[in-house]
């Protein structure tokens, strides 16, 4: 063969191996196709070229290790900005419905503080370009690195991103005992729930990394640095050493949840404990009974004039977010309550009037779900 047949057919053959990976690769959900490319084109050329074997699988090793050093390589995506909720608080609103391809998978609250030493983000995000996109807002705002994350549960909008922020060099990673177990048992069908609502490419370099988070159950306190460098703290009276208080108050929307206080602040992040504006949604695993119990708990523990920044849904007041959640709660399980102490049928459950919450998003998918939930709950009935 000529020299110049075979650069004709080394090209050939590494195109044509680009196109078998990308196109049918069954494992895209779990393997990066730029590299899988370049890994069967040095396959390919292994016959005639060890020289160029060798330098292509280099190339690919130190592609591997860029990519995890920065975490995440593309353009930031086009979230929402992040709305200050008061001094050094930020959080940015995801959408009110479902997570899907439109949304990046951004349909929760993803949050962040900035204390003296350090910036704390409460939730991970849903896969390593929306903690990328975050990251970038943090940086416009301040030049301290990202110290503490913390996810409110298991779920892949909280949890799936954790990756990115682990390889960019954050070490203090936090979850409830509880929820971080069931993340890590449920890692791999999470992952592929996530790749199939909101994009498999988008999804592709979540990794477990449930191993390197600090878990905790009821109650845990994390000193995150003096409060004497913000001014605004002085004014208030405040010059110690801040403290993030991370709750578990008790299963609910999620069998496990965290949520963080910040008294030096008086803000107080609820995680799922709590939806402004957006219908609640029931799931299999949602326990409605425990939810208003954890919800009560809630409120004995923190103060009322607290500034309540919700899982779903814009920042409000106590007074607010206990008639948008915790009333919506009560009023639909006593109700539904009445009617199976009746005898009444699951008909009469579904029936029930619920129009005074139809403006909230999500209304029409989960106002029924929600009241068959309830009724199944309390009668016993399957799910």
């Amino acid at each position: 063969m000529t020299k110049r047949k075979r650069r004709v057919f080394v090209s050939t053959a590494f195109i044509f191996a680009l196109q078998v990976t990308y196109v049918s690769a069954s494992e895209l959900a779990t393997q990066d196709p730029y590299i899988e490319g370049f890994k069967a084109y040095a396959e390919e050329v292994k016959s005639y070229s060890n020289d160029l074997n060798h330098s292509l699988l280099s190339y690919v090793d130190e592609v591997k290790k860029a990519e995890k050093q920065v975490g995440y390589i593309g353009k930031a995506l086009p979230i929402p900005k992040a709305t200050k909720v008061t001094d050094g608080v930020y959080t940015v609103v995801g959408s009110m419905i479902w997570h899907n391809p439109s949304n990046f998978g951004l349909n929760n609250n993803l949050s962040f503080i900035i204390f003296e030493d350090g910036v704390f983000v409460f939730n991970a995000g849903a896969n390593a370009a929306l903690a990328y996109s975050l990251h970038q807002q943090i940086k416009a705002l301040t030049d301290k690195p990202v110290k503490w994350v913390a996810v409110e549960n298991n779920q892949g909008h909280a949890y799936l991103g954790a990756s990115y922020w682990v390889d960019v060099g954050v070490k203090n990673l936090y979850s409830s005992q509880a929820a971080n177990d069931q993340f890590d048992a449920g890692f791999e069908r999470t992952k592929r729930e996530w790749s199939e609502r909101v994009g498999k490419n988008i999804t592709l370099s979540a990794r477990n990394v449930s191993d390197q988070f600090t878990t905790f159950e009821d109650k845990m306190v994390i000193e995150v640095g003096g409060g004497q460098g913000e001014l605004s703290l002085l004014k208030r009276g405040y010059s110690g050493v801040e403290k993030v208080y991370l709750y578990d108050f008790g299963p609910g929307h999620t069998p496990a949840s965290t949520s963080l206080y910040i008294p030096s602040r008086k803000v107080f992040f609820t995680g799922d404990l709590g939806f402004n504006e957006r219908m609640p949604v029931f799931f299999k695993y949602t326990n409605v009974k425990a939810w208003i119990e954890s919800y009560e708990a809630m409120m004995s523990t923190i103060p009322e004039d607290t500034i309540m920044v919700p899982g779903h849904g814009t920042p409000t007041n106590m007074a607010t977010l206990k008639k948008q959640t915790y009333d919506y709660l009560v009023y639909l399980y006593q109700n539904i309550e009445k009617i199976v102490e009746a005898d009444g049928s699951l008909e009469d459950a579904l029936s029930l009037d619920q129009s005074m919450y139809q403006d909230r998003p999500v209304f029409r998918q989960a106002a029924e779900n929600n009241a068959r939930h309830v009724y199944n709950e309390i009668s016993g009935g399957g799910f």
